[in-house]
């Protein structure tokens, strides 16, 4: 597991990058163990810097990822990608409080998204991991956390938090 941070100034969408945490994944047995030190970076006990979104190709490890995520929170309910439900709600035993996790693969319109309510989610200060975001942006918040994955040619995963 490495991290390493670079000094970059982008702007993407509404999404700004300060500079970036970069975090390697050298292989499913060692998720946890990034997930810990990724929690630690991305604070998510900050209430103004609570929507994370997930930006990746399909297979490049994002639901993974946030499962994992949700077990260094102490979430005890089944994580699955809520492909179909568009959100699902976990309790986190760590933060005492609700982790809701997207995924807007399957939505047509931006405005079905924002039908189920997406700003009291976003802006309830709970943790928000969202899938698929490219498909919402005009909805995120500006404080949103841009966090790419990507699967490298040697089958590692890097993850890049901006930050």
């Amino acid at each position: 597991m490495s991290v390493k941070r670079t000094n970059e100034n982008h702007l993407s969408q509404k999404i700004l990058y300060l500079r970036n945490m970069e975090f390697i994944i050298p292989s499913i047995d060692r998720i946890d163990e990034t997930a810990r030190q990724f929690a630690a970076a991305a604070q998510f006990d900050d209430k103004h810097r609570n929507v994370f979104a997930f930006y990746g190709k399909m297979g490049a490890g994002k639901t993974t990822f946030i499962k994992a995520l949700c077990d260094v929170l102490g979430v005890d309910d089944v994580v699955n990608s809520p492909t179909f439900a568009i959100v699902n709600e976990y309790h986190s035993g760590v933060l005492n409080g609700p982790v809701f996790h997207f995924d807007f693969y399957r939505i047509k319109h931006v405005d079905e998204a924002f039908d189920i309510g997406t700003d009291d989610y976003f802006y309830s200060g709970a943790p928000c991991f969202i899938e698929w975001p490219e498909l919402i942006e005009p909805l995120l918040p500006d404080n949103a956390v841009r966090v790419d994955i990507e699967e490298l040619p040697d089958g590692t995963r890097r993850v890049v938090l901006a930050d």
